[in-house]
């Protein structure tokens, strides 16, 4: 240092400037939230006060819309900014059973596909859409505008879209990293398929997952090869019932990394792959490259060859997850397999396994979670595959199930006792006895007592359907004692609109109540005034509602939108109410409002 230097005056510096105190609130406020996951706690923080409000608004970056009407894109991009995985769902769930007519226009894409091209969403990386209607130009708008950070796009139950649709995904989406499509119908015209498989762009790909099993259409399986031979991050691929067996081994050769398999037809084909193959190249096919260890979830089966289907024992051991919903598997075909899967988590079948196939499950997998037990016949007159001594079999052997749907022809109160005492850990009980009002079929007497255990004995339980012949009684026990309830549905049940204001007035978490075919009035409706505000939907048909009944519900809840449902249009002009949709929004009743809807 200088002379110079020493003689000049010492320098002062100024001193930094605080931050407000409510910018370190929001700063500290926004670190903690990172750290909290789970929506229901989120929702909570963000009423304690405005500055939480904005720190959990800023942090959120996982969105669920479970109601497509309840919130529009617009509200949603500014509530949450920094949203990257948004979950959409549309018309209600008793859409799947023909209950709401063509044309209801409640649950359409395009609007947020519109949202989405405007930029509303800049961190989006995933979009679950479910029972929503997609066209392809919503697709192609979509791809076309995604920010470079979009990866994941599942489609359940969608429709409106074809191959054109996910062609465009496939061709503009360069980063996808799940193409999940399940259980969707879509629109393609014999002129019209395009080739979306090919569309992906050349080069290595970071598909993860891959599933299509629910396309009907042939696709090229050059184009398929091809593209799972560069996509080595797969780790789940789901094929259609157009990619044989010899095919599927040729797949399977180029997936080191395979832990899900959508099995697609599971039958040999005209092609070249399948000329000379036996049980024994696809047994090894499954067998070979540590296959055993690695491959843990089965699906597919949709039209399978039975000789083949002793090659998968190779991977049964491991297995976590097998799904036979589509694969009538009888009791020889499916008790020499399933005896080999001790770690068997989730289980879907047919009721074709029948009583012995449920005692063989119950004897050996002793980790079951869920299951669901589907009918071969969904018909009342069908024959009986399965009945209670499937359930009480299971209920003796899998005492950690946590879910349970479970299709039959008739029950008894006894088994579901046994299923409500062992497994006091179930979460979701779907009883579905096909008989409208069957009683317990050996005593004769109403089901009451066996839904009493179950809301009794596991106090967990979230999800409830009940069937058979219930009572009031049912629907007392279900009030009282079902406080963790929070989705119940109910058919062909109750004997007045008492039971309706047991459920109301005793079930104070219930979101979501679908009524069908329930001699429920205006009385039991109004019941449930004080508690419509914290329900995310209710939903009653074939009652006996009237419209001056819902006029009043309307009046007294002017922020609850009640739309009225006609689908018998000779009953147009009756006080009668065909369909009640009562709902939650926070933008008021919508406008695009077919001819046989009314909103009061």
């Amino acid at each position: 240092m200088s002379e110079e230097d020493d003689d000049q005056p010492p320098s002062h510096k100024r001193p930094r400037a605080s931050p407000p105190p409510d910018q370190v609130l929001d700063n500290v406020l926004e670190t903690v939230l990172q750290f909290l996951d789970a929506a229901r706690d989120r929702c909570a923080a963000s009423l304690v006060c405005r500055s939480w409000h904005r720190a959990e608004s800023a942090t959120r970056v996982a969105v669920a819309v479970r109601n497509l009407l309840a919130a529009s894109p617009a509200r949603v991009a500014r509530r949450f900014p920094a949203a990257r995985h948004i979950l959409l769902k549309g018309r209600p769930r008793f859409a799947d059973f023909n209950l709401l007519p063509p044309g209801w226009a409640g649950a359409d894409f395009r609007p947020w596909a519109a949202a989405v091209a405007s930029a509303a969403f800049p961190a989006l990386a995933s979009l679950f859409l479910k029972r929503i209607t997609v066209t392809d130009d919503d697709l192609d708008l979509v791809s076309r505008s995604l920010p470079a950070s979009f990866r994941d796009l599942k489609l359940l139950l969608c429709d409106g879209f074809s191959s054109a649709g996910l062609a465009s995904i496939a061709s503009h989406c360069r980063g996808l990293r799940v193409l999940d499509v399940v259980d969707c119908e879509m629109n393609d015209d014999d002129d019209e398929v395009v080739d979306w498989v090919a569309a992906f762009p050349p080069g290595t790909t970071d598909l993860e997952i891959l599933s299509f099993e629910c396309y009907v259409r042939p696709v090229s399986f050059a184009a398929l090869e091809a593209l799972v031979a560069r996509s080595p991050r797969l780790t789940r691929l789901g094929v259609n019932e157009h990619v044989s067996l010899g095919q599927l081994r040729r797949l399977m050769a180029n997936t080191p990394r395979l832990k899900h398999l959508g099995t697609g037809a599971f039958r040999r084909g005209d092609g070249p792959e399948d000329v000379g193959l036996d049980v024994e190249q696809m047994a090894s096919a499954f067998a070979s490259a540590g296959r055993t260890n690695t491959l843990v979830s089965l699906s597919g089966f949709r039209e399978f060859e039975p000789e083949y289907l002793p090659t998968i024992a190779a991977v049964s051991v491991n297995l976590t997850n097998l799904d036979f919903s589509y694969c009538p598997v009888t009791p020889d075909q499916f008790l020499p397999f399933i005896g080999q899967c001790h770690n068997l988590e989730r289980l879907y079948v047919l009721d074709s396994v029948r009583d012995e196939g449920l005692q063989a499950t119950a004897m050996t997998c002793k980790k079951l979670q869920v299951l669901h037990v589907l009918p071969l016949n969904a018909l009342e007159d069908a024959d009986e595959l399965v009945s209670e001594v499937g359930l009480t079999a299971i209920a003796e052997g899998c005492r950690g199930l946590r879910s349970t749907l479970y299709f039959c022809q008739s029950m008894t109160n006894a088994a579901v006792i046994a299923i409500s005492q062992n497994c006091v850990e179930l979460k979701v009980f779907r009883l579905c006895i096909m008989g409208r009002h069957q009683p317990d079929h050996v005593t004769g007497e109403p089901m009451d007592e066996g839904f009493g255990a179950i809301v009794r004995n596991c106090s967990k339980l979230t999800r409830l359907s009940t069937s058979g012949r219930l009572t009031d009684r049912a629907f007392e026990y279900i009030g009282k004692y079902a406080k963790s309830l929070r989705t119940l549905s109910v058919a062909f049940a109750g004997d007045s609109d008492l039971a309706l204001q047991h459920i109301l007035q005793g079930c104070s978490k219930l979101e979501k109540l679908e009524i069908r075919d329930c001699p429920f009035g205006d009385a039991g409706l109004l019941s449930g005034m004080h508690h419509f505000y914290n329900m995310r939907f209710l939903w009653m048909s074939g009652c006996n509602l009237t419209l001056q009944g819902c006029k009043e519900v309307a009046r007294r809840l002017p922020r609850l939108v009640v739309e009225l449902i006609n689908s018998q249009p000779e009953n147009e002009k009756t006080d009668s109410v065909d369909i009640l949709y009562m709902y939650r929004s926070l933008e008021g009743p919508r406008e695009d409002v077919p001819p046989f809807v009314k909103i009061l």
